[in-house]
């Protein structure tokens, strides 16, 4: 069995750390529907198609031989030598740049790109030490930028470090043992089984019921069965190929061994990986908001810029000068730490989680984290130890049954497909008393495999050439539908209502114990019958019950309690039933305002059961797909919600909700469809990380909001100085330099703390409110640059063109300085620097930055930044617009939270 918190093919795990722009989520959709066109119109290359349909056609002797293997698979020693040859087992990712084509990104921005044409100029006309000034910030802004994200490439190969993928291999002479996927070579033979995700495209050699998922493939959301003859020679469509598997679908029943046939690139999936990778995908509702707030500042400087420039141009007369005015605008209009300040922030949040044994594999993942407001999750594991020890085995009638043991023994024994927890339990519990030599008394003749639609399975055995014996094991109720009959004192009786009722209320005691029930019963057969199927579980003898008992964990009331003061409300979706299920909620201390049976489901419409999730919390007795509607339907009722499970059964409800959860021991399909995977399968843990993505979504939120507000403010301040003065207020010099400290100043901001109060509740996008936000805040930076403007003018006389200079430095210091102290009024709703302290990095970046922009007006280099020194009269005036912008965005902060509340 794989072994793998996600398939290679589906992680392409580094991508979301490189991207510069925001990460797109991984569309959980057909490949090919992604892809876009018919099966045909979208065809492998023809080698490839050829190589697979040759493989399905050929006998499966003369493809091993052609493979050099064997039914025991390859020689350990040729494995290797394969792998060295075709390379490994993986898909061509989106791996990290090589170091010079990151420092181009890094280069590539539209801040960087103008002070270097603004370095051009100066060298052009001669300005030596200003091009060398402007060139050392260019250096200064790509060496930051480039820092920052070779650090984020290395948390995402740190966590990548923390996925494991491993494959089931055989090898002449030898045990199957699990090998890492990456590993794998044509000529390999691999055991499949309910839960395993295919590791390459394989033929089968032997099967027994094997249906697999397809629907990565084709978008069809049924199974295929899959069989071990040869394939049809006239079929010209790969996917029709019936005895092959392909790289990237999964088991979803029965058993089988299979040869790899091709690897990697040269696989379906890899001729197709890389329209894949470049084809469009949806955008979460974080990056859509973020994309956004980009396009409003976009859209804004397409309209505020020409505007610029044909103000400064008629006024000033100077084309050339209201030109580079205008494009520095332009540069300070765009959001361009916005990237990685996110990309950041989520990889310092992903790091941290990862400390917390957190391995988020999605990054956006993150952000739905905090914005969960709705958690379901499975019984087993979360709410109790997953340490599943069987504690009865009884007839029928509730006697200790030594009889039942050993059929259930042989049950779990002989089966080859998904060993769950309680058949480890039953299997540990006779090895340990070594009671019980019933598997050497018995010869294996057939099987037939679980699924979750019969919830049941079935081995057939031979004791010394006597008749077939089925064994059948699984849920109470779906073994009673196929019993006709119970044994008692020796002897098979008929299932007549009133021994219905008492095995009925035999096994409800065993629940009210919280005990979970398992049904064994059997059935003899003459051994003439060889193949066996579904078909012939039918006319059974109910012989009696294991129960199983998994209890709460002792942690799991103090977790429930801990997200419950989050703000999230705790849902549990389980196959289970209900006496089992009221059991263990009420000793967790899990209130349960409403209880509701799969079975109710299928007669509530979607309005109805939108309704019924108002008023139960507790939901027993699911199939696989009412997890997924329950989901389907809390998403669209507009809750934000994650749902964590281990199982086979879970995948679909995994899929469907907002951030799906898994965990390390979990099968390998519900690992490939969750995007966080939980190291410890805890509730604690869970809290731990809804705590860091409300931490995580909190601090991009301030750097959007600062950004968005400030650019607003500024914008009408320059368009004011544009018609008013007879000169440009700040050179665009000014504008870049006094940019790039304030850009510098925000990479403290992923390092801030956040008040207790913005993690109290779930996160949520809202655009509507940075609006408000940025109209509300915007204005009041352009009240104190017009009483800059005013007192420059008036107070220092720098009412002329050659006082501009004067003019520009003054200016430039107030607006640097009330940037940087409306961080801190803003990242908090408390009163900053007394009831809310910044973290040291922030703390100290702005403090730096401010410092540097004194030292840039009053220092000796003022002159190659085109600034001059400031008289003593100014330094009174500047302190009493910082004190006074400070207590006028803190009253309106004040008003804006009374009114609107605090993000």
């Amino acid at each position: 069995m794989a072994r793998s918190h996600r398939h290679p093919l589906h992680a392409f795990f580094a991508r979301f750390l490189r991207s510069r722009a925001i990460h797109r989520h991984y569309h959980r959709r057909s490949m090919l529907e992604t892809l876009g066109g018919t099966p045909h119109e979208r065809a492998v290359p023809a080698d490839q198609a050829q190589a697979l349909r040759q493989a399905a056609t050929s006998s499966s002797a003369a493809l091993l031989s052609r493979l050099h293997s064997s039914e025991q698979g390859l020689p350990a020693e040729m494995a290797r030598r394969i792998l060295k040859r075709v390379g490994p087992n993986e898909i061509e990712q989106e791996g990290p740049l090589p170091w010079w084509q990151l420092l181009w990104h890094c280069y590539r921005t539209p801040f960087d790109l103008l002070l270097s044409l603004l370095a051009l100029i100066s060298w052009l006309t001669g300005d030596l030490r200003a091009t060398v000034v402007i060139g050392s910030m260019v250096a200064l802004s790509v060496s930051l930028r480039f820092v920052q994200e070779r650090k984020s490439h290395r948390a995402a190969d740190q966590l990548k470090a923390l996925v494991s993928n491993r494959a089931t291999v055989l090898r002449p002479g030898q045990p199957a043992r699990e090998t890492a996927v990456r590993e794998l070579v044509p000529g390999d033979v691999v055991a499949l089984s309910a839960g395993d995700m295919i590791p390459a495209d394989c033929r089968i050699l032997q099967a027994k019921d094997l249906f697999v998922a397809q629907s990565a493939m084709t978008g069809e959301s049924l199974p295929v069965e899959k069989f071990a003859h040869d394939a049809d020679a006239q079929l010209r469509n790969p996917l029709d190929l019936d005895n092959i598997v392909f790289m990237g679908t999964n088991v979803v029943s029965g058993t089988a061994t299979a040869v790899v046939v091709a690897t990697g690139a040269r696989s379906y999936f890899g001729a197709l990986a890389e329209r894949l990778n470049s084809a469009q995908r949806p955008l979460t509702q974080f990056q859509a908001g973020v994309n956004q707030v980009a396009w409003l500042l976009i859209r804004f400087m397409f309209v505020m810029v020409p505007l610029v420039f044909l103000l400064n141009g008629v006024t000033k007369g100077n084309w050339l000068e209201a030109g580079l005015f205008a494009l520095s605008i332009a540069v300070g209009l765009t959001p361009e730490m916005l990237p990685m300040i996110v990309t950041s922030t989520l990889a310092k949040g992903a790091v941290k989680l990862a400390s917390q044994k957190v391995v988020v594999k999605q990054l956006d993942a993150i952000q739905n984290f905090g914005a969960m407001n709705v958690l379901c999750t499975d019984k087993t594991g979360t709410l109790t130890q997953d340490k599943i020890a069987l504690a009865r085995h009884t007839d029928a009638w509730g006697q200790t049954s030594r009889d039942v043991l050993e059929l259930a023994y042989l049950n779990s024994y002989y089966q080859t497909g998904l060993k769950n927890m309680l058949d480890v339990a039953v299997l540990e519990q006779v090895q340990l008393h070594h009671d019980l030599e019933v598997a050497t008394a018995y010869a294996k003749v057939d099987e037939v495999p679980f699924d979750f639609q019969r919830r049941r399975m079935s081995v057939i055995v031979i004791e010394h050439d006597r008749r077939h014996m089925l064994i059948c094991k699984g849920a109470l109720e779906e073994v009673m539908r196929v019993c006709t009959h119970v044994r008692r004192d020796g002897t098979d009786l008929p299932l007549t209502p009133d021994r219905l009722a008492e095995i009925q209320r035999i096994t409800q005691d065993l629940n009210q114990e919280g005990l979970r029930v398992v049904a064994v019963a059997i059935k003899e057969q003459s051994t003439e019958q060889q193949r066996y199927s579904v078909a012939d579980e039918s006319d059974l003898t109910l012989m009696g019950y294991v129960a199983f008992l998994d209890p709460p964990k002792e942690t799991t009331a103090t977790a429930l309690q801990s997200l419950h003061q989050q703000g999230v409300q705790v849902m549990v979706l389980t196959g289970d039933n209900e006496w089992v299920t009221r059991k263990v909620c009420h000793d967790v201390g899990l209130p349960i305002h409403g209880l509701l049976l799969g079975d109710a489901l299928e007669d509530l419409s979607d309005a109805a059961l939108g309704e019924a999730l108002q008023t139960h919390n507790v939901f027993a007795k699911l199939t696989p797909q009412h997890k997924e509607r329950l989901v389907r339907q809390l998403r669209a009722s507009g809750h934000v919600v994650g749902f964590m499970g281990d199982g086979i059964n879970d995948a679909p409800a995994l899929r469907a909700a907002d951030i799906g959860i898994s965990v390390d021991t979990a099968v390998d399909i519900a690992k490939e469809a969750a995007d966080i995977i939980l190291l410890e399968k805890s509730l604690t843990v869970l809290s731990t990380g809804v705590e860091q993505g409300r931490r995580t979504f909190a601090n991009m939120l301030k750097y959007i909001k600062l950004t968005a507000s400030s650019n607003f403010g500024n914008v009408l301040s320059v368009l004011v100085a544009s018609v008013a003065l007879p000169f440009l207020p700040m050179l665009p010099m000014h504008l870049l330099i006094q940019n790039l400290l304030y850009d510098i100043a925000q990479i403290g901001i992923p390092f801030d703390h956040v008040d207790p109060e913005q993690l109290a509740q779930p996160q949520r996008w809202n655009p509507q409110d940075l609006s408000r936000f940025m109209l509300h805040f915007g204005p009041i930076s352009s009240v104190f640059d017009l009483s800059t403007f005013a007192f420059l003018w008036w107070g220092l006389q720098a009412n002329r063109p050659e006082q501009q200079t004067l003019f520009q430095s003054g200016w430039f210091l107030v607006g640097l300085l009330t940037q940087m102290l409306v961080v801190h009024v803003v990242r908090t709703r408390r009163l900053p620097f007394v009831q809310s302290h910044a973290s040291t990095m922030l703390l100290t970046m702005t403090g730096l930055m401010s410092c540097i922009g004194l030292v840039l007006t009053q220092g000796p280099w003022a002159s190659a930044f085109k600034l001059t020194s400031l008289p003593a009269a100014y330094f009174p005036f500047l302190g009493a617009v910082l004190l006074a912008y400070l207590l006028l965005a803190q009253a309106m902060k004040t008003f804006y939270i009374r009114r609107y509340g605090w993000q």
